[in-house]
């Protein structure tokens, strides 16, 4: 027995001498931020405006580490699942060994890695280490946080404790949990378990507002006699009826320059203009005097956009009738301007180069203009995906040579978005779901493999939900679910 408390004893003496040492390692939330500067430098949205799936992907994943990292400032947290993130990032660096990293079309590296931990400090430097950043500025800033010189000499020193001492008070042992959850795989069900309950809560909270949001989206298109009216990025639905109210203010203190909107798309987003799709882009950062000034210059716009067309027509004839199209969910967003440039480069190339297509021989194909690419190459939409430095004899082969695949593919295309329509009404049915939709980056072939599967299951925890098919587990502030289209079972 004397044997018994001796060895409880000791085992106290080491998780109070552990806990100083944790204790001295220890950052503030303050020092968090500023330490991870250099990671949202690198990952930050913003610097991806012309990357519409990175940005997504970016965002979506800097959600979830804000709410992984709110967790551990909690007090008295003890219970963690670890997180698996994604990130793209704007420079390409050396890679650690143990990150998971590839490289998507756009240049941008794509890094994956898993969070664990239970302190702030190993948190960030995870995540520091896991995207090849430096972490100097960490150890001296971890540096001037210990309170102890004798703490600090012990920082390093492996703690192991007996097994025997979890048996007798009961306490969990962390590191038999960390080995159980890193062999666990998060499933669908057990993430609805666990998460479905605050998605309808936060759901309830939002109806308010979403009818707000319904009614003026519906008021401005009626009186402005608009086509849409749309949001570029995942903004709250408080922010977005704040944008509303605004362009609702501005038709009633200036009706007059909005009587050239009549059929139009309006999209909030980051920058005021018109879009390569015709759309007029009002940035959400703008005052109204910058909202004025693209209303006032939409007749210009309108008049570019005409010449626009033209061109497309003409380079649609001097490559046998292909068609020139910009598709906005997966091209970078363009102005018009920027976008007219593009196309007039190109044509001017292939004037110069005077490539013997025949006439109408490749109507009915579709092609996109791509100024990050270097080879061209065929989406499995069908569409062409051409450089805009592309070399006019190596452009005539690869379509020549690639023709028939494109047709099928487009034929395929038709048929894959039929289903998928079908697949959503027929699992918006089967759960009761108040809305099922998917990101823009997540394709058709996946959203198909993703319903296919769900209906496979029973899952009453989405009755009544709004539920959106992306690529990582959340639940976004306004209440709807995101899943990733190939969860686990």
């Amino acid at each position: 027995m004397f044997c018994c408390l001796r060895t409880v004893r000791r085992l106290c003496l080491d998780k109070i001498l552990l806990h100083c040492i944790l204790q001295s390692r220890t950052l503030s939330v303050a020092d968090a931020i500023n330490a991870l500067r250099p990671f949202y430098f690198a990952v930050h949205p913003d610097f991806f405006g012309q990357h519409p799936k990175e940005r997504e992907v970016n965002e979506n994943s800097l959600k979830r580490l804000n709410g992984y990292l709110e967790n551990l400032q909690k007090p008295g947290f003890r219970s963690f699942k670890p997180t698996q993130l994604t990130f793209y990032v704007r420079e390409r660096e050396p890679n650690s060994s143990n990150v998971q990293e590839s490289f998507s079309a756009s240049g941008f590296r794509a890094v994956s890695f898993t969070l664990h931990t239970r302190d702030l400090l190993s948190t960030v430097l995870d995540i520091l280490n896991s995207c090849s950043l430096s972490t100097e500025h960490v150890q001296s800033l971890n540096g001037n946080c210990q309170p102890h010189k004798e703490a600090k000499s012990t920082v390093n020193r492996p703690i192991k404790w007996d097994k025997t001492y979890y048996s007798f008070t009961g306490f969990k042992d962390p590191e038999e949990e960390l080995e159980q959850a890193q062999r666990v795989e998060t499933t669908l069900l057990s993430w609805l378990e666990d998460n479905a309950a605050s998605a309808v809560k936060k759901l309830k909270k939002s109806l308010p507002l979403r009818k707000e949001l319904e009614r003026l989206k519906i008021e401005l298109s009626h009186e402005l006699q608009l086509s849409d009216i749309r949001w570029q990025r995942s903004w709250g639905i408080a922010h977005r009826c704040s944008q509303l109210h605004s362009l609702g203010r501005l038709v009633q203190q200036r009706p007059e320059i909005l009587e050239n909107v009549k059929g139009r798309t309006v999209v909030f987003t980051d920058r005021s203009g018109m879009s390569a799709a015709g759309h007029i882009m009002l940035g959400t950062m703008d005052v109204h005097h910058h909202w004025t000034k693209i209303f006032e210059r939409l007749p210009n716009y309108y008049k570019l956009q005409k010449r626009l067309l033209l061109l497309e027509d003409r380079i649609s004839q001097l490559l046998g009738g292909i068609q020139v199209i910009y598709i906005e969910e997966l091209q970078p967003l363009l102005t018009l301007e920027e976008y007219f440039e593009t196309l007039n480069s190109f044509y001017n190339k292939l004037r110069d180069s005077r490539l013997p297509f025949h006439p109408r021989s490749l109507r009915g194909l579709q092609m996109i203009l791509e100024s990050d690419r270097y080879a061209p190459s065929l989406h499995e939409l069908g569409h062409f995906m051409i450089p805009t430095i592309c070399d006019p004899a190596a452009l005539q082969w690869f379509i020549f040579a690639k023709a028939q695949e494109a047709r099928e593919n487009l034929k395929r295309k038709e048929e894959m978005m039929l289903t998928e329509k079908e697949l959503i009404n027929i699992s918006t049915e089967r759960f009761s779901l108040d809305r099922l939709y998917k990101e823009p980056s997540v394709s058709s072939a996946q959203m198909i493999d993703c319903c296919k599967r769900l209906l496979e299951e029973s899952l009453p925890y989405l009755q009544g939900t709004h539920l959106c098919i992306s690529h990582f587990y959340s639940v976004l502030q306004d209440g709807d679910l995101c899943i990733p289209w190939n969860w686990k079972n």
